[in-house]
């Protein structure tokens, strides 16, 4: 079965909704310096500041998802680097769970990235969002309208 153009021509005009889930130390200031330094990345990406990422709980996941999201980004601290000692490996443990949630949902693991940047990284974070934004725009909406 062939491609009508229509969804040929949604899919090119689709721009994906990302969340993003930032830790306060690292990531949020690595967006930060991409800022202050006019790094230019795509727009797609709402950010929300958490204290650590190890406190992002899968259901926080699930919900952005639930409201729409295309993707979901958690940003942390470089392994070692954590200000909470381990918090960043008890992100990589409850961003793994919620894969398996959303794949038994019917939505794409990929959709969920996780991302180490410190502060120093704002090239890193615009990278990361440009390449992120790109892949959700290749793979569509996450759940089709």
């Amino acid at each position: 079965m062939s491609k009508s153009k229509s969804d040929t021509t949604k899919k090119q005009n689709f721009e994906p909704k990302i969340v993003a889930f930032l830790c306060n130390w690292c990531s949020y200031a690595g967006a930060d310096t991409a800022g202050v330094s006019r790094f230019q990345y795509p727009p797609n990406i709402r950010v929300i500041r958490v204290m650590c990422s190890g406190r992002v709980q899968p259901n926080f996941l699930l919900e952005a998802f639930h409201r729409g999201a295309d993707g979901v980004l958690v940003g942390g601290c470089h392994i070692g680097d954590c200000h909470y000692q381990n918090g960043n490996e008890r992100a990589m443990e409850r961003v793994e769970e919620a894969k398996k949630f959303l794949e038994l949902l019917g939505i794409d693991p990929r959709r969920v990235r996780l991302e180490w940047v410190s502060v120093s990284e704002g090239i890193r974070f615009k990278n990361v969002v440009e390449e992120f934004t790109q892949e959700l725009s290749e793979m569509g909406p996450a759940i089709p309208k």
